[in-house]
């Protein structure tokens, strides 16, 4: 037996239970495919007016227990809604035959538009169905229609290296539960986690004294190496995907240890090379940390104070002299939606006084709006010493928080100013790297 925490409540796998509904992962998985690292679980709760009464009050007078006058008992799991509720409460038919050679007789379009709505982690469990659908991934009508489909929802992406051998989780935030992707397909020099972007994402590495960028699709198993810099040297790296454009783009700015000044170069997917610009002016790095909103890439500096800017459509640098709020320890830049840009960091000179705080770049005025504020009760939870290590980054409006030594990641809303943990114990691996992930098949190298 086997026992899950998840949101601060431990259940256990492997038990059957009247009172609530559990999906579980399936007893084995195929070589080369998904598995489920959690099980979520909703528990029904009683409660109200079908509660049975057993106070002394309760059972006086006489008491019918004729089976005719009973009343039927109706629950409600938390967390659903009325609309969900509402089947649960249906009377139960018994299961309907499918007709074999009615449902084996499916147009070819209307099967790839059910399978494109499929989340996309189930579709490695339905590919051993039959060798039709085992060769759904290179289907070009499948990718068709799953490029057409709404996006499954943000992921966290994380990758670690145990014994040599690559590990990756996934963690759905909408289905919210961890999977296991096969990560044995990649060369062993791919060691740093870049970024993701697209469906795709980015990897780093030294192989002997050369240095390496790949890109791949973890969906697919599927992966590139990069044709190499003009300066063989470890860079700071971002990558950019232009869906509408079918092309992506990786920035290489400085070296990464500061010691060198590089021109940046640029690689353009479409043109399958790198392209020399601009080199970043002098200047002292906060922090190899950037962020890319709005066609630009910001990184923080110390000297000259504020932010260095590059503009992708001009290849040009600039400087914004947004000051950082004062009392600042560590910050972390954000790229939110559109031209959003968030700064993240803490507040405080002394542990019992420090606080984590948002701020937002007002781009007119060039100085940074505070938007809000980690409650006092997860900040304790996520940070318990002054000095701990933290890591944050984010995606469209949504900020994770992930702290090493506690093994924990927090997850804050920008929009509906909600935060809310994230289960689970793939964060708690001192080497991992973590990064948001968007889940697609029809991710292409283009």
């Amino acid at each position: 037996m086997r026992s899950n925490r998840l949101g601060g409540k431990e259940d256990m796998t492997g038990e059957a239970s009247e009172s609530g509904w559990k999906a579980s992962n399936s007893g084995s998985a195929r070589s080369g495919s998904f598995r489920e690292e959690e099980t979520l679980h909703w528990q029904a709760s009683f409660g109200g007016s079908g509660s049975r009464n057993t106070s002394p009050l309760g059972r006086m007078g006489s008491r019918n227990t004729s089976p005719s006058r009973q009343k039927a008992i109706k629950t409600k799991p938390r967390g659903l809604d009325e609309e969900i509720m509402a089947t649960f409460c249906k009377s139960v038919h018994p299961d309907i035959q499918m007709e074999d050679n009615i449902w084996a007789m499916l147009p070819e379009d209307l099967l790839n538009e059910i399978l494109a709505r499929v989340p996309p982690f189930m579709i490695f469990r339905l590919r051993s169905v039959c060798k039709r659908w085992n060769s759904i991934l290179q289907d070009n009508g499948f990718l068709k229609f799953h490029s057409q489909v709404p996006s499954h929802g943000p992921c966290l992406l994380t990758f670690w290296k145990n014994s040599q051998t690559p590990q990756c989780s996934v963690f759905s935030l909408p289905l919210k539960q961890w999977f296991r992707i096969p990560f044995t397909f990649l060369p062993q020099w791919a060691f740093w986690l870049v970024g993701s972007s697209g469906g795709l994402v980015c990897f780093s590495g030294l192989d002997g004294l050369t240095f390496k960028t790949l890109v791949c699709n973890p969906l697919t198993q599927t992966w590139r190496t990069l044709p190499s810099m003009h300066y063989n040297q470890q860079r700071q790296l971002i990558m950019v995907v232009d869906r509408k454009d079918r092309s992506f783009k990786i920035i290489a700015t400085s070296d990464i240890y500061g010691d060198k000044s590089l021109p940046t170069e640029v690689y353009d997917s479409k043109l399958c090379k790198w392209s020399l610009h601009q080199t970043m002016p002098a200047v002292n790095l906060c922090s190899s940390k950037m962020a890319f909103c709005d066609s630009r890439l910001y990184l923080e500096t110390l000297s000259p104070l504020g932010l260095m800017m590059y503009r992708m459509d001009t290849g040009r640098w600039e400087h914004i002299p947004a000051k950082f709020p004062r009392s600042l320890l560590d910050g972390y830049l954000v790229a939110g939606t559109q031209k959003r840009l968030f700064l993240v960091g803490r507040i405080g000179l002394y542990s019992t006084l420090q606080s984590m705080r948002i701020w937002e770049l007002d781009h007119s005025k060039f100085v940074w709006v505070e938007v809000s504020r980690m409650p006092p009760r997860y900040f304790r939870a996520l940070l318990r010493l002054s000095a701990e290590r933290f890591e944050c980054f984010g995606q469209d409006n949504l900020i994770c928080f992930t702290s090493w030594n506690q093994g924990k990641g927090l997850l804050y809303d920008v929009d509906k100013k909600v935060w809310s943990w994230i289960a689970g114990c793939a964060l708690q691996s001192y080497n991992s790297q973590v990064c948001f992930y968007e889940p697609r098949f029809d991710a292409m190298f283009y």
